[in-house]
């Protein structure tokens, strides 16, 4: 075929085995050097986690949900049993017995660092089920502890392992489901980590009383065990950069046993930070990065640490509460966990079956121009429930009317916790895609620190308060950081996001 004047010869076409059409090259006939990009072979391609089944993606989602699940059950199953665990040590500073709950949240708040930033370097899949072996050999420890010097080191490690699911889950999610559908996916992934420390305290409360402490270890050991096992059979790498890097070593090693002229071979989504040098300056540098210089990061961060921190400042002062106030035993005040179940669990529906509606609905509204900020309004009923729940709670404790009122006041705190809780995920994983297990890290850095502080406080601030006076600080609080928050995301959401670096923009 006679070339074009001023033009070189159109270049063979070279098969590249094992690589989809898309990806075969031209090289010239002097069999120059050429570059391969590889790519997911189109639109159906199974092997792009996008492209799986429903059900197959529903059953990552839930494994990844059990995951989430089992570790927020450990950090808080101790609570009712601290002053078992007291007795045994000898300890009398209030200070150090909250820290036997809420050290493991500290954990949390050091493990997202490097473990979100390595789910980038080796794949989600091999973070999780790692992580989640090194919880369960500390978590067990623990309860062989001999003094609080253990107990305390212990729950700090096994809260390391525990913290990847609460990662690098909300990536995975991000990784399996488009935009217009993880709605009902995160709301259920986010619930796990709320749900989780309401049925901690209500199963350790009737062990530590019908056994020893020591049981509430043993027993979440042996149900991670069954949700370890889970995840061997089901979960699958999701990570597309991870999934892609290893098409793109097969098809590499194929063209180097055929010895043939193309030898520069890489992926559509390399990216020369996936190495191990480069993994401990993300992990170190990244997430504050974001943290400093995304005004969203900020907000979202500083909201979300204040609603962690008031969620398990309620899990260790509730025993407080109904033991102290009201003379139930052990058992019995455990019993108050359900009502912050009930209104975590009844939220959690309600925002499961409005979050992609909602989504769908302002997207047609906007010519199907997809905007993070589309997850916005489902921020405003937890901003408006929280003050009320925190005011009817405390009140009511502390002038002692029936027990049934309280318990209303602490649904309506659980409620409003998991829709700010999940409306926040939902924005992060939206506006930060890729860099969403990063994004996810330093959100909850930050909560992580609140929830292992807040719990120091709880029982000298309700001492010398009161609990009126106590949860009213905390509501106007909550009114100050909270309520502004939706309107600025709404209004200035756009703009901060076109002149981030790391934000998605409106696809």
């Amino acid at each position: 075929m006679p070339s074009d004047p001023g033009r070189s010869s159109p270049s063979p076409t070279v098969e590249i085995p094992g690589a989809s059409r898309d990806e075969k090259k031209e090289v010239d006939d002097s069999n120059a050097t050429t570059d391969i990009v590889v790519d997911f072979n189109g639109t159906d391609d199974p092997l792009n986690p996008r492209n799986w089944t429903k059900k197959k993606k529903w059953t990552a989602t839930l494994v990844v949900s059990a995951f989430t699940f089992i570790s927020p059950i450990s950090s808080s199953m101790i609570a009712p049993a601290s002053s078992q665990v007291a007795d045994r040590f000898g300890v009398h500073d209030d200070v150090v017995i909250g820290m036997f709950t809420s050290i493991f949240v500290l954990a949390y708040a050091i493990g997202p660092l490097f473990l979100g930033p390595l789910s980038e370097i080796y794949g989600r899949n091999r973070i999780i089920q790692g992580a989640n072996v090194w919880y369960l050999a500390w978590n067990t420890g623990c309860a062989w502890a001999q003094n609080t010097g253990q107990l305390l080191a212990f729950r700090f490690l096994a809260g390391l392992g525990g913290s990847a699911p609460l990662a690098v889950g909300g990536a995975v999610i991000g990784d399996i489901w488009e935009a217009e559908e993880r709605g009902q996916a995160l709301a259920i992934y986010a619930l796990a980590p709320l749900l989780g420390p309401v049925v901690g305290p209500l199963a350790g409360a009737f062990v530590a009383e019908d056994s020893t402490w020591r049981w509430v270890f043993w027993s979440s050991s042996i149900a991670d065990v069954a949700i370890l096992a889970l995840g061997v059979l089901y979960l699958r790498e999701t990570y597309p950069p991870y999934l892609l890097e290893k098409k793109t070593r097969q098809i590499r090693k194929s063209l180097d046993a055929e010895k043939g002229p193309l030898r520069n071979v890489r992926s559509n989504l390399a990216n020369e930070d996936r190495t191990w040098s480069r993994v401990i300056q993300i992990a170190l540098t990244r997430p504050f990065i974001l943290l400093y210089k995304e005004p969203v990061i900020q907000v979202l961060s500083l909201y979300m640490a204040y609603i962690y921190g008031l969620y398990y400042l309620f899990l260790t002062s509730m025993p407080l509460m109904f033991q102290g106030v009201y003379g139930e035993s052990v058992g019995i005040s455990g019993l108050h966990y359900l009502a912050l179940g009930v209104g975590v669990l009844v939220a959690a529906q309600i925002l499961g079956s409005l979050t992609d509606s909602v989504y769908n609905k302002l997207k047609a509204k906007n010519n199907g121009v997809t905007r993070p900020e589309y997850r916005v309004p489902l921020l405003i009923p937890g901003a408006i429930a929280l003050p009320v729940g925190l005011f009817v709670t405390g009140w009511s404790v502390q002038a002692k009317v029936h027990w049934i009122v309280p318990d209303i006041g602490i649904a309506l705190v659980g409620g409003s916790i998991i829709l700010s809780f999940q409306a926040i995920q939902l924005i992060v994983v939206d506006m930060f895609a890729f860099y969403a297990a990063s994004a996810l890290a330093c959100v909850s850095f930050l909560r992580s620190i609140f929830g292992f502080g807040f719990p120091l406080f709880a029982q000298q601030m309700y001492r010398k308060l009161g609990y009126g006076k106590g949860d009213t600080i905390l509501a106007v609080i909550a009114i100050v950081i909270g309520c502004p928050a939706p309107w600025l995301l709404w209004a200035y959401g756009p703009q901060l996001r076109a002149r981030s670096k790391f934000a998605k923009q409106p696809t």
